[in-house]
């Protein structure tokens, strides 16, 4: 998941904005800790109470755009054929806006986000009835990241937006009954549910027995549909979210946890774990990717590394059989995709007149990545693909996996708190705990996932 931007740091889009014509805008995403801002403006001076990290992406010149992170992909490809996610439905959990969290209008924000990168014009819908708030089309800085990846990936798929209860991060019990509540009418609005904050339960640990089973029903309920369930694998490296996941984004300390979390280890999510990509600036090629965790992380917060490891409480699914490193249990993540802060993809927020460029990061832009990867397939095959793992793991034994994917073999999520280290796991050749099969090289991937029988 990536993080919120913090209150005491820029209350708007608007406050910011009033202090130049235009600005570059680049945010850590952080729950925990304080969310760390790089601004370069225009005009002389920069906004106050903005303190600056260029350990981050911090313009169009070293954040990746859409294009670039469309050809590293090996999306472009398919876009120039007519794939884009065209007759699709992402849907994307959200959190309401509330207070000092407020960012901005999402419909001026992917209406800059297009004009600014020659994007078609997205469809875009509000479902409120879960919350019935105000004004469903406020968003926060999380909501905006999910929109505009899956924009990028699958420019031509629609985008729902379910709003969840405000309240719904409070506990792991509010968080389940969310994820369910999410889940479930997500499956009658689209083809693909991408879960970043909103849904996410915490640590494997925080949930019960009769709690992890319910959820298991709904996500049962997304596959009957036909529905893919994309899920991000969490940020905390080899350590769980806090059961209150809340808690980190105002900062707060929760006991670390070497575990993975839910809704990601459940078998019928694709779990989405994080990397860090280098492409070529100038075409977008492909260059390299690792594991994203430390430093590329920040130490002593709940944003340092790609979720991933091995379920204690979920044995594993029959698609796992037979995949090196994995044992009696659910092995987490399934996938990889761009992660890391330092190797973002720009979003833009709006204020209508002027627009703010900054970075992402988190799990919650690898999920969002291959909820749009699965669009641009399910538009592909004609039909729903719904529960892809199976082929996914299919792919990954054949010959043609190294085709399908990009295997990331170095880089680790070990977690390092001020008062112990959680010595996490490797990357390594083929499928691991931190980066699953790797990321796609989607030109091959989606004709494959495709073709597959998912009957």
């Amino acid at each position: 998941m990536s993080k919120f931007q913090l209150p005491g740091i820029a209350k708007s889009v608007e406050t910011i904005l009033s202090h130049s014509r235009r600005l570059v805008v680049a945010a850590s995403l952080v729950f925990g800790g304080v969310g760390v801002l790089w601004v370069a403006t225009a005009s002389s001076g920069s906004p106050p109470g903005l303190r600056a990290s260029t350990a981050d992406c911090n313009s169009l010149t070293t954040c990746y755009t859409p294009k670039q992170i469309e050809i590293a992909y090996g999306i472009e490809p398919l876009l120039k054929r007519g794939i884009t996610g065209r007759g699709e439905t992402v849907v994307l959990p959200e959190l309401p806006y509330f207070g000092s969290l407020t960012v901005s209008d999402l419909r001026l924000d992917m209406k800059s986000f297009d004009s600014l990168f020659g994007l078609p014009a997205v469809t875009l819908r509000f479902v409120n009835t879960l919350t019935k708030v105000a004004k469903p089309w406020l968003a926060n800085g999380e909501e905006v990241l999910d929109a505009e990846v899956v924009h990028a990936v699958a420019p031509g798929a629609a985008i729902t937006v379910v709003l969840v209860k405000s309240t719904s991060l409070d506990s792991a019990s509010d968080a389940v009954a969310a994820a369910i509540a999410a889940i479930r009418m997500g499956s009658t609005e689209g083809s693909v549910i991408s879960i970043s904050a909103a849904g996410q339960t915490g640590g494997e640990h925080c949930d019960s027995a009769s709690q992890i089973e319910k959820l298991n029903s709904a996500l049962d309920f997304a596959t009957q549909h036909h529905v893919t369930v994309v899920a991000a694998s969490g940020d905390v490296g080899a350590v769980g979210e806090p059961c209150d996941v809340i808690r980190g984004l105002v900062g707060g300390s929760f006991p670390p946890v070497k575990e993975v979390n839910l809704p990601a280890a459940d078998p019928l999510v694709l779990a989405a774990g994080g990397t860090s990509l280098t492409a070529n600036h100038a075409t977008g090629a492909y260059v390299s990717e690792i594991a994203w965790g430390l430093p590329y992380g920040s130490a002593g917060t709940q944003f340092q590394g790609s979720g991933g490891g091995f379920s204690r409480l979920i044995a594993k699914p029959s698609y796992q059989d037979g995949v090196a490193g994995i044992g009696a249990t659910r092995g987490v993540p399934d996938v990889g995709a761009d992660a890391s802060p330092h190797s973002a993809m720009a979003l833009v927020f709006s204020s209508g007149t002027k627009y703010a460029i900054r970075n992402s990061g988190g799990t919650s832009t690898s999920a969002p990545i291959w909820a749009g990867v699965i669009a641009l397939a399910d538009q592909y095959a004609g039909r729903h693909l719904g529960d892809v793992n199976p082929a996914i793991y299919e792919i990954g034994r054949s010959a043609s996996y190294l085709r399908a994917f990009h295997d990331v073999t170095s880089g680790s999520n070990t977690a390092s708190f001020p008062s112990k280290k959680i010595t996490g796991y490797s990357a390594g050749r083929g499928w691991d705990p931190v980066t699953g099969w790797g990321s796609p090289n989607a030109q091959y991937l989606v004709p494959l996932l495709a073709h597959y029988d998912h009957a």
